[in-house]
């Protein structure tokens, strides 16, 4: 099996909402590797061979982005630092001169998801032998205000470390600086901010919440394109937004996280990026949930000998036109590319499991006298994106019983009888679970294009996959030249979870694995003290956009930190009882919803059956949950008193 692989990239994360582009299924963490490292110059570019000098010199902040090329070694008179100035009449010698960015990506055996890789490597899961490029570039690269650390002696301290540049670290970071908080970093595994609408670039890639709703509350934006964003404007919108709130001179990209693990001694947690090591005393996870794909494990994967990629890893490179194409998985990734990719295929072939119910898309383009409104008219934004929200928020009082769903039924199946005249077909497309069980999908072109001639939908179970072809229960034998595996992403596996280390030395995956995966108002664990999770547990939402679950939770987290601050405190740690007491109230409203007794298998269910996604309710709960900070709920240690306060 070959692949083209698109320019690849080591990520770190991405965050989405509920406007999310694709599904999600659960999966093993991969492994994360480790390449040469870029250095970042704050006078100059370091070059082949040993530059000396004597005399005095004035630090300063680097402004650009600096670039390691040669091998040889550096020297200089002295250190620069931050805004200071540089000293002494000795040399010293850079450590990392002379290295570049590149280099061979690390493999990893991990069994179901490809394992990261760094350089200009690629990634490789050996059960499923499956090549999967990831999206971005890989120059060493990073934007930079001060210097900071570029080998392993070299340790910064900083007061919040933010992991991952996607729509929750971004926002966090702004709200960060708002609350005058500036000694932060952003750190990227990527090469560019966006992740979810950085990474997802395939044919139709669109967000399935309005876009008035899905951009933040204090970024609201008047010159969206129509009612839906495409990923391309939700991409260039978040890039906007770092740039216009002074994020930029915090990110810091193609620093994958290594580990994390908390300093009991030193009340902080001790940070290994792929470029340098930190100290901090609050981390923040902004690595969301769709960040990893989940590849199957479909026996003879690894045999094909034609062209693999995962939807969120689209090949632009490899041309669909006149080819057989098969594609695994018809979630919510598949019903926007298959309608834009089925008119240059040869052939078609849908490997659906369980059809999805789909609702018809409300989408419409924004004209020039509605932009004019939004852009002129005070309070007009305010007021769509209050109606949107609004609108949603009914939507959670249907899914909250089955019995409820009736009229959300009769809109899909109606769509359904209206797009599809076949009898049988339609039959082939009726789910057999309750609506909004799974994600209730919306496409206008989903119906219309799988009834065209070459498109065919099997509904058999794989058996196997060969050379050339893919065999399912029934004996079909399907000859093909072109897999795209839209199987989702590690959802209720969180990748970073494996590299964060807490108190007693387990890491987040071993306690979650144990414990199973909760946390407090879904951002703080018992047992990792100052550590702050955006989109953790339960606070996935299957009604609404997930940017408004996440603006709670900065609300919530910059509370935290002012309370720190405030009340000379090093540590907080959330009471265990307190996050017991949080995860069994969330269970017992979960348990009659549609989201656990809709009767489907969906990614927001784990492996043992529990929920460790779902956001049972209204979403002005949650905001009434976090617009404070509850002290009381939290162990807590003081400057003169390191012994954990009850």
């Amino acid at each position: 099996m070959t692949t083209t692989p698109a320019p690849n990239r080591t990520t770190n994360t991405t965050t989405t909402g509920t406007g999310t582009p694709t599904d999600a299924s659960t999966g093993t963490a991969p492994a994360a590797g480790v390449a040469p490292t870029p250095t970042t110059n704050t006078t100059g570019t370091n070059t082949a061979g040993t530059a000396t000098g004597t005399g005095t010199g004035t630090g300063r902040a680097g402004t650009g982005t600096g670039t390691t090329t040669g091998s040889g070694s550096s020297t200089a008179t002295g250190t620069a630092t931050g805004s200071g100035t540089a000293t002494g009449t000795g040399t010293s010698t850079g450590t990392t001169g002379g290295t570049s960015a590149s280099g061979t990506g690390a493999t990893s055996t991990a069994p179901r998801t490809p394992p990261r890789t760094t350089g200009t490597g690629t990634r490789t899961a050996t059960a499923a032998a499956i090549t999967v490029a990831a999206a971005g570039t890989t120059a060493g690269t990073e934007h930079a205000t001060a210097p900071h650390p570029t080998g392993d002696l070299a340790v910064r301290h900083l007061k919040v470390a933010v992991i991952g540049a996607g729509i929750s670290g971004l926002g966090t970071a702004i709200g960060l600086l708002k609350a005058g908080i500036d000694d932060f970093l952003v750190f990227e595994r990527a090469t560019d901010l966006g992740g979810t609408w950085r990474d997802n670039t395939y044919p139709g890639c669109a967000c399935d919440v309005q876009a008035h709703l899905y951009s933040y509350s204090f970024a609201r934006n008047p010159d969206w394109k129509s009612t839906f964003a495409t990923q391309a404007e939700v991409h260039a919108y978040l890039k906007d937004c770092a740039t216009r709130h002074g994020v930029d001179p915090h990110l810091r990209y193609d620093h994958e996280l290594l580990d994390a693990t908390w300093n009991d001694t030193h009340h902080h947690w001790d940070i290994r990026t792929k470029h340098g090591r930190y100290t901090a005393q609050a981390l923040i996870t902004g690595t969301g949930y769709l960040s990893d794909p989940a590849i199957p494990n479909i026996p003879g994967l690894d045999t094909f000998t034609g062209t693999v990629f995962h939807s969120s890893r689209w090949n632009h490179d490899h041309d669909l036109t006149g080819r057989n194409v098969a594609v695994i998985g018809t979630g919510a990734s598949a019903i926007q590319f298959v309608p834009a990719i089925q008119p240059d295929v040869n052939r078609l072939d849908l490997y659906q499991r369980t059809p999805p119910w789909v609702a018809a898309k409300p989408d419409k383009p924004n004209t020039p006298r509605h932009t004019w409104m939004l852009r002129h008219l005070p309070g007009y934004q305010r007021f769509r994106r209050t109606f949107n929200k609004h609108g949603r928020e009914i939507v959670a009082f249907f899914m909250s019983r089955p019995s409820r769903t009736t009229g959300m039924k009769n809109m899909a199946a109606g769509h359904l009888k209206k797009s599809v005249t076949d009898p049988a077909l339609r039959a082939r497309l009726t789910p057999d679970y309750t609506v909004g069980c799974k994600r209730l999908l919306f496409s206008n072109t989903w119906y219309p294009a799988i009834q065209q001639p070459n498109v065919d939908i099997v509904s058999d179970t794989i058996t196997h996959i060969g050379p050339t072809h893919i065999t399912t229960t029934d004996g079909t034998t399907r000859h093909i030249d072109t897999i795209i595996l839209a199987t989702g992403f590690t959802a209720t596996d969180r990748p970073v979870a494996h590299l964060i280390h807490g108190r007693n030395g387990h890491t987040l995956a071993d306690t979650w694995n144990r414990d199973g995966m909760t946390a407090h108002r879904g951002t703080t664990i018992h047992g990792f003290p100052n550590l702050f999770m955006l989109l953790g547990p339960n606070t996935t939402l299957g009604h609404s956009s997930q940017t408004v679950m996440i603006e709670a939770q900065i609300t919530y987290i910059l509370a935290a930190l002012k309370t720190l601050h405030t009340h000379h405190l090093t540590t907080l740690d959330v009471h265990p009882h307190a996050q017991t007491t949080y995860n069994n109230t969330l269970q017992n409203r979960l348990k009659n919803t549609v989201w656990n007794t809709g009767g489907c298998t969906s990614w927001y269910t784990d492996t043992k059956g529990n929920n460790p996604s779902i956001w049972p309710t209204y979403t002005w709960r949650f905001h009434h949950q976090t617009r404070t900070f509850d002290l009381t709920n939290y162990q807590t240690t003081t400057h003169t008193n390191h012994t954990p306060n009850p």
